[in-house]
């Protein structure tokens, strides 16, 4: 492709060489670039790329795109190079990419969903639907990459625009007609998804979270970020119970629907009566939803509490934006499964464990009303926190666990580059300030706590394991093995003999 068919429409100044070059493919990744790429210098917050140029032109590179003038001398030696310069080429990367994998969001219906809590859920009750209805979805989020025949792990739950566009582009060629996708505030603050429009925009709720360096400088910041996404989509279909959806939606662009439970004034309601479903194979909720005209229905979703309550009303916004029809939105609640969300593991009628991916105080303590709201004889908490990421998660996690378990199993959750025992310690902190008194045990290995957890159960408890919820876990030897906590769990209750 012509550097000039890349460059078309955008903000920019070429300033060296000849915009006829031949471009083979978009880089932003130095050590990725071979002959006839072109490279995008970003200046991130640990390193800037345009300390790469003259590499990444030894390499072969072709074209580069840079942001601030690069070390003197360097233009000089590379007189063949094709140079141009953008404002901001994180914003430049992604409608490179765009222009490069040919559109692709253009040829799908495209669904964002942003917020908190609930993200995940969500897109996967949405997709659900979708699929009940007859469509060809794909899916980006928390848990990977999903379209049909396909499925892989992601870095982050939006990924950078380029790998973004590429994902794009393969569900369109592999006829998906819709993607439904987490919108994350960082996608939208460092121009993951520009260049995409969305058909409907979903916000769940807003936290406090992801206020850190190098994340947020504050919540005002991050719910300013979650905003962007009502300027960039023909309909919002948004929670009105949130007290920050008016602040979110301040200078939006897009039509919107509404839905809560609290809010009279909403398209889409939930009775606040609602039946809790439990069985040895599941835990659910089944409520009464009023729409605009006033017509009423039951609803079923196999996922426990208000929060399903509230994921399952976006889903049904969503749905009627899209002209779906009542049967999909029943079959599709119905039916929609997500790994590592309250996900039930059912080994026992004797007790009950789930595995969730909560992560952050707010995801706890909204996991753990859900539960208590089931009358567990025992709510028992299996919990760690993250390495190197901000105390105060744990000190938050470990107050929220304190104060609503009956008891508590600390242990590791991806540590990262600290000491569990470290984590752990903090953790406590924040314990010992939810409940003095509160009964707990520490065992490091992740493992050993499944299985102290399985091996102590009584009757009528209810075990929620949380934070790593579907992801991989690493074995004592530090080797990543293809299990999930789930068959993990499986695995041990059937060696032991439980039913």
């Amino acid at each position: 492709m012509l550097l000039k068919q890349l460059l078309k429409g955008l903000d920019c100044t070429l300033v060296q060489g000849d915009l006829n070059t031949d471009v083979t493919d978009v880089y932003y990744d130095s050590r990725k670039v071979t002959t006839g790429g072109l490279f995008v210098c970003i200046a991130g917050t640990q390193r800037d790329s345009h300390d790469y140029a003259a590499d990444v032109v030894r390499k072969g590179a072709a074209a580069l795109v840079i942001q601030h003038d690069l070390p003197a001398g360097v233009l000089a030696a590379m007189p063949n190079v094709a140079v141009v310069r953008f404002p901001n080429t994180r914003y430049a990367l992604a409608m490179l990419s765009t222009a490069f994998f040919g559109r692709p969001a253009r040829e799908m219906t495209m669904v964002g969903v942003t917020g908190t809590k609930g993200k995940t859920t969500t897109t996967h009750m949405i997709k659900a639907v979708l699929e009940a209805a007859g469509h060809k979805v794909g899916m980006v989020g928390t848990n990977g990459v999903y379209y049909p025949g396909h499925h892989y792990d992601l870095n982050n739950t939006t990924p950078e625009s380029y790998e973004l566009q590429k994902i794009l582009r393969q569900m369109a060629d592999a006829g998906c007609d819709t993607c439904v996708m987490e919108v994350s505030s960082q996608g939208l603050m460092m121009d993951r998804v520009a260049g995409i429009h969305y058909q409907v925009g979903v916000f769940t709720n807003l936290y406090p979270d992801h206020i850190a360096p190098g994340e947020h400088s504050s919540f005002e910041e991050y719910r300013g970020w979650k905003g962007e996404l009502f300027k960039r989509c023909d309909v919002g279909v948004v929670n009105a119970d949130d007290p920050n959806t008016a602040a979110l939606l301040e200078g939006h662009t897009c039509d919107l629907v509404t839905y809560g439970i609290d809010s009279d004034a909403v398209d889409y309601r939930a009775g606040k009566e609602y039946r809790l479903l439990r069985s040895k194979e599941m835990l659910g909720v089944a409520f009464k939803v009023t729409e605009p005209d006033d017509r009423t229905m039951e609803v079923q979703v196999g996922m426990p509490g208000l929060f399903s309550i509230y994921n399952a009303l976006a889903t049904i916004g969503v749905a009627k934006v899209l002209g779906l029809d009542d049967g999909a939105i029943h079959e599709g609640l119905q039916k929609a499964l997500v790994k590592g969300r309250v996900e039930l593991v059912p080994i026992s009628s004797k007790f009950t464990i789930l595995i969730d991916y909560a992560h952050n105080e707010a995801a706890t303590e909204s996991l753990m009303e859900t539960l208590k709201a089931y009358h567990p004889r025992r709510m028992v908490v299996v919990f760690g926190c993250g390495g190197n990421r901000s105390r105060l998660r744990r000190y938050g996690m470990g107050e929220v666990c304190a104060k609503m378990a009956d008891f508590c199993i600390l242990t590791e959750d991806n540590n990262r580059y600290e000491k569990v025992e470290d984590i752990i310690a903090d953790i406590k902190v924040g314990m010992a300030k939810g409940n003095p008194d509160a009964q707990y045990v520490e065992i490091p290995d992740r493992l050993d706590a499944l299985h102290y957890a399985i091996d102590h159960a009584q009757q009528g408890d209810l075990i929620a394991v949380i934070g790593k919820g579907h992801e991989a876990y690493r074995d004592r030897e530090g080797v990543k093995t293809p299990f999930l906590e789930r068959e993990l769990i499986e695995e041990y209750a059937a060696e032991k003999g439980i039913e």
